[in-house]
């Protein structure tokens, strides 16, 4: 794999080359391709959830058991949801993200070791 630009080696690491590289980028890439998608489909849920709320209080208001009703179990699932996205993310993190910025990390280590 090829090493990060560091420039001189007297001055350390070159931070913004390392940015600017395409393994980095693509990296930041991976991460956005989760996370955007995720949050987009999160505030549709959510909006959804308010909108039903303030406009159909017929339908959120009728018992499904009890006194629970539709409205309160889906504000229950916004809670859910959220947890859901989370564990989905920490795994995606730690399968797809982590070993490339471990790898990024160990080089740059590599090379402030040798400067």
């Amino acid at each position: 794999m090829a090493q990060p630009t560091t420039g001189d080696s007297a001055q350390g690491i070159d931070y913004i080359a390392v940015e600017e590289s395409e393994r980095f980028q693509g990296l930041k890439r991976m991460q956005r391709s989760f996370v955007f998608p995720m949050a987009a489909l999160f505030l549709i849920w959510y909006f959804v959830y308010v909108l039903l709320a303030a406009f159909a209080t017929d339908f959120m208001s009728q018992r499904v058991w009890g006194d629970i009703t539709i409205g309160l179990l889906m504000g229950l699932g916004q809670f859910v949801t959220t947890f859901v996205i989370t564990m989905a993310y920490v795994s995606f993190a730690n399968r797809r993200l982590d070993p490339i910025a471990t790898e990024i990390r160990e080089e740059l280590e590599k090379t402030e070791a040798r400067s």
